[in-house]
């Protein structure tokens, strides 16, 4: 489900200058010059890093005068809109702007028009631009499991053009294609020197359609000497599929699940409190207790504070919408991780680790400690009442998160214990025992000290997942103090 904005009450048009609607003469201009105030005013009042960006700062324009002409410099909204957020490249590379907030909201509830499967690119050896694609995750229903897509598979160019680091975006982003597969030929030897990529005849064609995905993509219950364990492959934070998180935990419950695998390999992302509540069902024993710490820029974060600190804190829960959590008491988790592990996914990790033993296992995650809330241009930023003439919104970073212990800012990502990567010869069956990852988290499992193993990961050159517009996403919906509006107003 998407962040719609509560209610926030707020007594003026225009937050900080109270020019709410400077005149302009230009009809043509009328839209662009509203949807860069709307920019502007919700960069203004919610941006996390608003203290570091001059542009944003309170007192920035002298005058309605002032503030007109600086908008109209700006022809194109979303360059308004980058021109404030604060380093691109290295610290904010998250917040955006869209043109259609109804495919935005289609997306963070899991729907797009997509083909149904998911890929991970890599450099052809020998080759530094030369690519291949291998098959990670085919989606149950989907038009590529119509098709007959398999994960595992290798192909080596679509519709016959081989891909390379420069046709990437342009090939992968059609509508509609053919995938020409290959094989990974290795020569008979350990070496990846003499490997080379294999062109072969058949093709798979693929068209995108409408698609909402279930992100509880596999549960299993495997038996590990006379023990159970649970698995589940989770690939969304999605707070539609809350209640049925729930009930998966609840037949973990019911089969004496003792130990559990959480595969976040793939999930980059999504709702805080669905991150929370999943937290809460691997543990269940530390109901009340601090599972993160928001901070949020200089002006939101004193007014929380001002009202209540306990606004600045989020617990684990023991229930959903009034039932009862089926918590399992663990006091160990395995999580499976990749460079798409992000954001809501990097957050479980993160909060448990105060609490539990967290094993990670893969390779390192994405690096995404800050949540946004999507805008509207309305009174209030929220949903209801936007601007009939467009449908721009944005979705700026407005919050990072700590644990309990205080440790956010992991800008290179959470390191596991054991490093493993996927290997492009054997992606092996989700779910299947003999799947490397989830292998190399059973032998943990019944090895009372095993041994941690270290490789050179294999990572690939770009995934699928770099090509959704609205992915590595933590998404909050937080209700802001009312009296918020005073301390952010100023006078001109």
């Amino acid at each position: 489900m998407i962040n719609k904005l509560k209610p926030i009450l707020i007594g003026i048009l225009c937050i900080g200058i109270t020019f709410s609607c400077f005149e302009d003469g230009d009809d043509n201009g009328v839209f662009t010059r509203d949807i860069n105030d709307f920019i502007w005013k919700g960069m203004n009042f919610w941006y996390l890093y608003k203290g570091d960006v001059p542009d944003l700062a309170n007192d920035r324009f002298s005058s309605n005068e002032e503030y007109g002409d600086y908008l109209n410099l700006f022809s194109n909204p979303p360059d308004l809109f980058e021109s404030l957020i604060y380093q691109r490249s290295t610290v904010d590379k998250y917040s955006i702007i869209v043109t259609d907030y109804i495919a935005l909201e289609q997306q963070l509830d899991g729907c797009a028009i997509r083909s149904g499967f998911e890929v991970d690119f890599y450099t052809v050896p020998g080759s530094s631009t030369d690519l291949y694609g291998v098959v990670r995750l085919v989606l149950s229903g989907s038009n590529a499991e119509a098709a007959g897509l398999q994960r595992g598979q290798l192909f080596y160019g679509i519709n016959g053009t081989p891909l390379n680091t420069s046709n990437l975006n342009t090939l992968f982003s059609a509508d509609s294609y053919t995938m020409n597969l290959a094989s990974y030929n290795n020569n008979g030897t350990p070496e990846t020197t003499d490997d080379s990529i294999i062109q072969e005849t058949e093709t798979v064609s693929l068209t995108k359609a409408p698609y909402c995905e279930n992100p509880i993509f596999k549960t299993e219950i495997l038996d590990v000497e006379g023990e159970n364990v649970g698995y589940l492959m989770y690939n969304g934070f999605i707070a539609d599929f809350n209640s049925q998180l729930n009930s998966v935990f609840a037949n973990f419950k019911a089969n004496n699940v003792q130990h559990l695998v959480l595969d976040l390999r793939y999930n980059p992302g999504g709702r805080v409190d669905s991150s929370i509540l999943l937290a809460s069902l691997v543990t269940g024993q530390f109901t009340g207790d601090v599972h993160s710490r928001e901070q949020w820029n200089s002006e939101i974060q004193e007014a929380f504070f001002n009202q209540n600190p306990e606004n600045l804190i989020n617990r684990f829960p023991n229930s959903l919408n009034g039932a009862p959590l089926n918590s399992l008491l663990l006091d160990k988790v395995y999580v499976l991780t990749t460079g798409d592990s992000a954001s809501a996914s990097e957050m479980l990790v993160n909060a448990l680790n105060p609490y539990i033993n967290v094993v990670q296992i893969g390779t390192t995650t994405e690096g995404k400690f800050q949540g946004s809330v999507t805008l509207y241009d309305s009174e209030d930023f929220g949903r209801e009442g936007a601007n009939p003439n467009h449908t721009y919104a944005m979705q700026p970073l407005v919050v990072k998160y700590a644990n309990a212990s205080g440790f956010t800012d992991f800008v290179s990502g959470l390191t596991p214990d054991i490093v493993l990567s996927e290997n492009p010869q054997n992606y092996g069956v989700l779910g299947d025992e003999n799947e490397p990852l989830l292998a190399r988290a059973l032998l943990e499992i019944s090895m009372t000290n095993a041994p941690i193993l270290f490789s050179e990961p294999i990572l690939p050159y770009a995934t699928s997942n770099k090509f959704e517009q609205f992915s590595n996403e933590m998404i909050t919906d937080k209700e802001l103090p009312k009296d918020i509006i005073k301390r952010l107003k100023f006078n001109k």
